[in-house]
C-alpha cells in the first residue's frame, strides 16, 4: 500500500509540472519514441514533433471558375494565381415541357437530376420530393454509365484528366499534359504524357502538379436529343515532388529558411505528398483550408499531416487526459485493481481524449500514459486489442479471473494470459517484460463528420434500413471497404453472435452474404455485412405496375418521400434488368435471382441450418456485371446438430408475420420445411409483383394456419401452380427438399423445355400401343388437362398440312403430338420457309408456339416421366439440380 501512495505523490508532482513535461516531449524527435505505441507506426524524422503540429501559414484554394489560388491562412492574401480552366460546377435542368405537358425536370414521372450544388460536393439525386444522397461518388456514378431506362431516357457520363506543372514559388505555369480525347485514367495514378521535352535543369527548385480531373453528367429525354438536365464538377489536387532535398521522403514542410532568398512564405504541402485542393463555391465561403486536408491515395512515403492540431488544443487534451488518469489512479487504489467499472472509466476516458488527434499527438499521449503506468501492480490491463488467432471465431465472454503475481516474467519469456474478456470480442493486453506500454488508442475517423470509428470499423450516420429490436443498417468502412453496418442493441448480444456463428459456417457461398467482421462498443454490437444495392423487396417494388404508374401522394412523410426518391433512383441505375417477359411470364433475369435464392437455402440446409425468417427484405440484391440475389439476417437461425431433423415443439425465437410456416405460427415441431414453405411465399411475391398467396398483411397469418391459399394471379404459369402448391403444402412432410426446388420445371429455360419433351417422346415411342403399358395408360391420361381439347384445332391450316404429308395423327392423343413436336424440332432446317415463321425460331419461338397452345402439357408429362422415368439414366438430368 506504502507503494501505491509514493506512485500517486509521483503523479501529482507529474501534474502539477505538466507544463514542462509536455513542452519536452514537443520538443523530443519522432525516432525518440519509435515503437512506444502498439499498431501506431512512426517514421523517423528529422524535424521535431512540434514542427508537424504547427497550422500552416498557406493553403491552395480552387474558386468556382477554375483559378488556383496560394493564399496565406490568416490574412488571405493571394500569393500568386493561375487559371486551370473553366468552371469547375455547373448545372442545368431543363424547364421544357414534353410528354402530355408535364415539366420534364421535376415530375416523378421523369426520375430525377442529380446534382453535388451542397456544400460537401457530393451527389444527390433530386425530385419535387426532395432530395437524397447517393452511394457513390462522382467517380464511380460515371463509371456506371451510360445508363438506359425504361422510358428510353438516356444517361451518359464522362471524365477527362489534365495535369500543370507550376513553379511553386511563383505560380509560373511551366507545361499542361492533355489528352482530350483518351479514356478516363485512375485517379490513384498521377501519370503525365506530354510531345515535348522538359529542360529538367532549367526547373526551379520547388514545383507543383496540379490535376484537374472533369466529370460530366448529361440525361437525354427519352426518343431526343434534347437535354433533360446536365452537370460538370471538377476534383483539383496537387502533388508536391521536391528536388534537391538530402531525403526526398523525410515529409518536410517548406519554409522560409529552407526557400530561396526570394521566397518569403511556406509551401502549402510536404515534400513528396499529394492532396485534394479546397473548392469554394463563393468568396463569402471565408474559411481556408487550415483545418482540414484530405490526402489522395499514395504510397507508403507519405506523412500523416497533422499540422491542423494547434499547441493549445494539444495541451487543453493532454491535460484531460492525464487528469482523468490521476482520478482512473485513485479509484485503483482504493476499488482495487481488477475493478471492472474502473477499467471501463479507463477505457472510455482515453478513448474520448483521442478521438480527434491525429498519429504524432496520440505517440504522445502513449508516452505519457506509458509514464504513469510503469508499475504493472497499479495498472496492470489497459490496451484494448483485437482476440488473435481465426478472425472468424465469435469471442465467447469468460467467466474465470485468474489472480496476478508480482514480479516480472519468467527467463522462458512466456506472456501472460490473455483471454478473451467480458466485452466479447476484446481483450485487455499487460505491459510487457521491458516495461513498454502497448497502448492502442482507437483511430480517429477519417471519412469526414456524421459518423464514428470502433476499431477497424467507420459507421456512418446514413442510415440504409431498420429492424426489429432496435436493429439499424448503416453504412460504414471495414477495413478500407464498403460495407453495409448492422447495428444490433448489446442487450441482444446472442442473435448477434448466432448470427456471426451461421455467417461464418455458410458465407463461403455466392448466394449468402458475406461478413467481414464485428466491432462492439458499450451500447451495441456492429456487423459489418456485404454492401449491396437494395432488397428484393425494393427491386419488386421498383418494377410493381402500382409503383411506376401511380401518381405519388403529395402529402407523403419525411421517410415515405425517402424511400420514393431512393427507389426512384435505384430505378434509374438499373441497367438491362427487365423482370417480366412480354407474355407476363418471368423473364431469364428473374429467373435467375429466383434459383439465387433456392441455392443460397439449399446451402443452408445442407449445413444443418435453419434460416426461419426467409422473407424479401432480407434477400439482398448485389450489382457487378450482373445482378445476384443472397441470402442475408440470420439472427434467429438456428442450426440441427448431428442427426437432428427438427427444433423440438418449442423453439424459441420467431420469423415474421405473413412469412411463417404454419407449424411456427402454432408452435409446433420446426425442420428445414419451415423454410420452403416461406420459400414459396417469396417465389409467388416474385412472380406476382410483390403478391401474397394468403391475401393482405392483415388477414395473412389467419389464412395460413386455415390453408386458405389463392393462386390466381400465376394460374397462367402451370409450373408455377405446381411448385407452389407443393412449397406451400400445410402439411410439412409433404413440401419438397429445397435441392429439388431447383430442379424443378419451373425454372427451366425453352431449351430445356424442348429438350425435356424431345426426350420425352422418344421414351414413350418404345411402348407398344397394342399392349398394357402403365406408361403410355398414364401419358395419355393426362390428354383431358394436357391438350384441352382436340389439339389440331388449335394450330394453322397450313401447319397441319403439312404434318399430313408425311403421316397421320390421332389429333386426341399426347404421344402424336409430342411426336410432331419431335419432329419438326429435328427437322426444323428443313421446314418450308412458312412453317417456320409459323412456329418461330429455336428455341424461345418454338417453345412459345406450343406453349401458348397448349399450357399444361410439359407440367403434365413432367408428372408422368417423373413417375415411370425419374431413375433412368437419359432422365436423371432432368430431375437433379446439377444441370441448373
Amino acid at each position: 500500500m506504502k507503494r501505491h501512495w509514493v506512485i500517486l505523490v509521483c503523479v501529482l508532482l507529474l501534474f502539477f509540472g505538466f507544463t514542462g513535461l509536455a513542452s519536452e516531449l514537443l520538443s523530443l524527435p519522432s525516432s525518440s519514441i519509435e515503437g512506444i505505441s502498439d499498431g501506431v507506426t512512426i517514421a523517423p524524422a528529422r524535424r521535431n514533433l512540434l514542427s508537424e503540429l504547427r497550422k500552416p501559414e498557406t493553403a491552395l484554394v480552387a474558386e468556382l471558375d477554375g483559378t488556383v489560388h496560394l493564399r496565406e491562412v490568416k490574412t488571405e492574401k493571394t500569393l500568386w494565381s493561375f487559371r486551370s480552366g473553366p468552371s469547375i460546377y455547373s448545372s442545368y435542368q431543363a424547364p421544357i415541357n414534353y410528354n402530355d405537358n408535364r415539366e420534364a425536370s421535376s415530375d416523378i414521372g421523369s426520375g430525377y437530376f442529380i446534382d453535388c450544388r451542397g456544400d460537401d460536393w457530393e451527389l444527390y439525386a433530386h425530385n419535387r420530393l426532395g432530395k437524397l444522397k447517393l452511394m457513390k461518388n462522382i467517380d464511380e456514378y460515371i463509371s456506371s454509365t451510360p445508363q438506359i431506362a425504361e422510358d428510353g431516357g438516356i444517361v451518359l457520363g464522362s471524365k477527362r484528366t489534365t495535369a500543370f506543372l507550376v513553379d511553386a514559388k511563383t505560380g509560373r505555369l511551366i507545361y499542361t499534359y492533355r489528352m482530350p480525347d483518351s479514356p478516363a485514367t485512375n485517379n490513384n495514378d498521377i501519370t503525365f504524357h506530354h510531345n515535348g521535352t522538359i529542360d529538367e535543369e532549367s526547373l526551379p527548385t520547388y514545383t507543383l502538379y496540379i490535376t484537374r480531373t472533369d466529370y460530366a453528367l448529361t440525361s437525354f429525354i427519352p426518343n431526343s436529343d434534347q437535354v433533360l438536365w446536365n452537370m460538370t464538377v471538377a476534383e483539383i489536387g496537387a502533388a508536391s515532388l521536391c528536388k534537391d532535398i538530402e531525403d526526398p521522403f523525410s515529409g518536410d514542410i517548406l519554409d522560409s529558411d529552407r526557400s530561396e532568398p526570394d521566397v518569403h512564405f511556406d509551401m502549402p504541402l510536404p515534400c513528396q505528398s499529394r492532396a485534394l485542393i479546397h473548392r469554394r463555391r463563393s468568396q463569402q465561403e471565408k474559411m481556408l483550408p487550415g483545418a482540414h486536408r484530405p490526402e489522395l491515395p499514395s504510397s507508403e512515403t507519405n506523412v500523416d499531416n497533422a499540422a491542423n492540431a494547434d499547441t493549445s488544443y494539444l495541451e487543453y487534451v493532454i491535460k484531460r487526459t492525464v487528469f482523468g488518469i490521476l482520478v482512473v489512479f485513485i479509484l485503483l487504489i482504493i476499488k482495487k485493481k481488477n475493478s471492472e467499472d474502473v477499467k471501463t472509466q479507463f477505457k472510455e476516458g482515453i478513448t474520448k481524449s483521442s478521438e480527434r488527434l491525429s498519429t504524432p499527438v496520440r505517440n504522445i499521449l502513449a508516452t505519457l500514459v506509458g509514464a504513469l503506468t510503469r508499475n504493472r501492480d497499479s495498472v496492470a490491463e489497459v490496451k484494448l486489442v483485437r482476440q488473435p488467432g481465426n478472425s472468424h471465431s465469435p469471442n465467447v465472454p469468460s467467466k474465470r479471473k485468474k489472480s496476478r503475481k508480482s514480479g516480472k516474467n519468467g527467463s522462458n519469456g512466456e506472456k501472460s494470459d490473455k483471454g478473451p474478456s467480458s466485452d466479447g470480442g476484446l481483450q485487455y493486453a499487460d505491459v510487457d517484460a521491458d516495461n513498454k506500454l502497448l497502448l492502442n488508442l482507437i483511430q480517429p475517423s477519417i471519412y469526414g463528420k456524421g459518423g464514428r470509428t470502433i476499431g477497424k470499423l467507420f459507421v456512418s450516420s446514413t442510415e440504409i434500413a431498420k429492424g426489429s429490436n432496435g436493429t439499424v443498417v448503416l453504412e460504414g468502412i471495414y477495413d478500407g471497404r464498403a460495407v453495409a453496418v448492422k447495428r444490433l442493441v448489446r442487450a441482444h448480444h446472442d442473435i448477434a453472435f448466432k448470427e456471426i456463428k451461421n455467417l461464418i459456417a455458410s458465407d463461403r457461398h455466392p448466394n449468402i452474404v458475406r461478413w467481414y467482421g464485428v466491432e462492439q462498443d458499450q451500447d451495441f454490437v456492429y456487423l459489418a455485412l456485404e454492401r449491396c444495392i437494395c432488397s428484393l423487396s425494393d427491386l419488386i417494388q421498383i418494377y410493381a405496375d402500382t409503383t411506376v404508374n401511380a401518381r405519388l401522394n403529395q402529402n407523403l412523410d419525411a421517410e415515405s418521400t425517402k424511400r420514393r426518391i431512393h427507389l426512384d433512383y435505384l430505378k434509374g441505375i438499373m441497367l438491362d434488368t427487365e423482370l417480366r417477359k412480354e407474355n407476363g411470364f418471368p423473364s431469364p433475369l428473374l429467373l435467375k435471382l429466383m434459383r439465387d435464392v433456392v441455392s443460397g437455402l439449399v446451402h443452408l440446409h445442407d449445413l444443418g441450418i435453419i434460416h426461419r425468417d426467409l422473407k424479401p427484405p432480407n434477400v439482398l440484391i448485389t450489382k457487378e456485371r450482373f445482378l445476384g440475389a443472397k441470402l442475408s439476417d440470420m439472427g434467429i437461425s438456428k442450426r440441427l446438430i448431428g442427426d437432428m431433423s427438427s427444433l423440438g415443439h418449442h423453439a424459441t425465437g420467431y420469423g415474421s408475420s405473413g412469412w411463417q410456416a404454419p407449424e411456427q405460427l402454432l408452435h409446433g415441431r420446426q425442420t428445414r420445411a419451415v423454410d420452403i414453405f416461406s420459400l414459396g411465399c417469396v417465389l409467388f411475391f416474385c412472380v406476382t409483383d410483390g403478391s401474397h398467396p394468403f391475401g393482405s398483411p392483415l388477414e395473412r397469418d389467419i389464412n395460413i394456419t386455415k390453408s386458405k391459399i389463392d393462386l390466381f394471379l400465376v394460374e397462367h404459369i402451370p409450373e408455377a401452380v405446381d411448385l407452389f402448391s407443393q412449397l406451400l403444402d400445410p402439411n410439412a412432410e409433404l413440401r419438397p427438399k429445397a435441392v429439388d426446388v431447383l430442379a424443378h420445371p419451373f425454372f427451366w429455360t425453352s431449351e430445356m423445355r424442348l429438350s425435356f419433351l424431345r426426350d420425352s417422346s422418344d421414351r414413350v415411342e418404345f411402348e407398344d400401343r397394342e399392349t398394357s403399358s402403365d406408361l403410355l395408360k398414364a401419358l395419355e391420361g393426362t390428354a383431358p388437362v394436357a391438350l384441352g381439347g382436340k389439339w389440331d384445332e388449335k394450330m394453322e391450316p397450313p401447319f397441319i398440312n403439312n404434318i399430313g404429308r408425311y403421316r397421320r395423327y390421332k389429333f386426341d392423343s399426347v404421344r402424336d403430338l409430342l411426336r410432331v413436336m419431335r419432329n419438326k424440332l429435328n427437322h426444323y432446317r428443313e421446314l418450308p420457309t412458312e412453317i417456320q415463321e409459323i412456329l418461330g425460331t429455336v428455341p424461345e419461338g418454338f417453345d412459345g408456339y406450343f406453349r401458348c397452345r397448349f399450357p399444361k402439357l410439359l407440367i403434365e408429362v413432367y408428372k408422368v416421366m417423373s413417375d415411370y422415368c425419374r431413375n433412368e439414366e437419359c432422365f436423371q438430368k432432368y430431375f437433379t439440380s446439377s444441370v441448373l
